[in-house]
């Protein structure tokens, strides 16, 4: 099997991880939603963002043993380590790259968020293009009241940001943002050195609520898969 993704310099590589396993909902990245199987609602939008290699990470036997029309999709076997449920993202994308031997700048792109758009992807490569950042992700906006919390140490509290935060009132804390799991942008050469999305530099895309969803349960399923019919409604 050829996984080899020939890079030219305007191009940009998807990396998609699906694995087997899910204690949440068995079956999750296959698993139809609105008729379709998760992760394809994933490797769509990557083909229409216009990626020059659609990677696949798996080790499901029906996705490595699927055949695909698209000529830019490669699938491939992600080993038995690279498949717990205490297994990061970072190693995982570091096998794709390297094995295919991708230079160039590559998108994770997590299957359980398959409400974002293509623009949003755009948005993070164009971020990424301009040489500020090593790591560009996508967030969403959090509950600022998160500034006021604390960790313990016995009986001490630590606050998790400045202590005047803690005695803030809500309305005077600044904006807080998550990472929402959707888009993580790298250069891939650079990541290979660091081996890991931890950085000094990071960039970020805001992306609203309705395009922010991670599925981990089967609420998330029936939540996710209602938007998707209104949205193709809309159409």
């Amino acid at each position: 099997m050829n996984i080899t993704c020939m890079k030219a310099s305007r191009g940009w590589t998807a990396v998609i991880p699906i694995r087997n396993g899910s204690k949440g909902v068995p079956g999750k990245n296959t698993r139809l939603l609105a008729g379709k199987a998760l992760y394809e609602y994933t490797l769509d939008l990557a083909l229409d963002a216009g990626a020059e290699c659609a990677i696949i990470s798996t080790d499901i036997p029906e996705v490595l043993n699927a055949t695909h029309r698209d000529k830019r999709v490669r699938v491939l076997p992600r080993p038995a380590p690279l498949c717990g449920d205490e297994v990061q993202m970072a190693p995982v994308l570091e096998q794709a790259l390297r094995i295919a031997g991708v230079t160039g700048p590559a998108v994770l792109l997590q299957a359980t968020s398959p409400l974002r758009h293509s623009s949003d992807v755009q948005s993070a490569l164009e971020l990424l293009a301009t040489g500020k950042y090593q790591l560009v992700m996508s967030v969403s906006m959090a509950n600022s009241e998160i500034l006021k919390w604390g960790k313990l140490d016995g009986e001490r509290f630590i606050p998790l940001s400045s202590p005047e935060h803690c005695f803030s009132n809500r309305q005077s804390l600044p904006c807080v943002v998550k990472p929402n799991g959707a888009i993580y942008a790298v250069d891939s050469q650079m990541f290979l050195e660091k081996r890991t999305f931890a950085c000094e530099r990071i960039g970020v895309i805001l992306m609203p609520p309705e395009r922010s969803y991670d599925i981990d349960t089967y609420a998330d399923f029936e939540r996710c898969e209602s938007l998707i019919r209104v949205r193709s409604a809309k159409k």
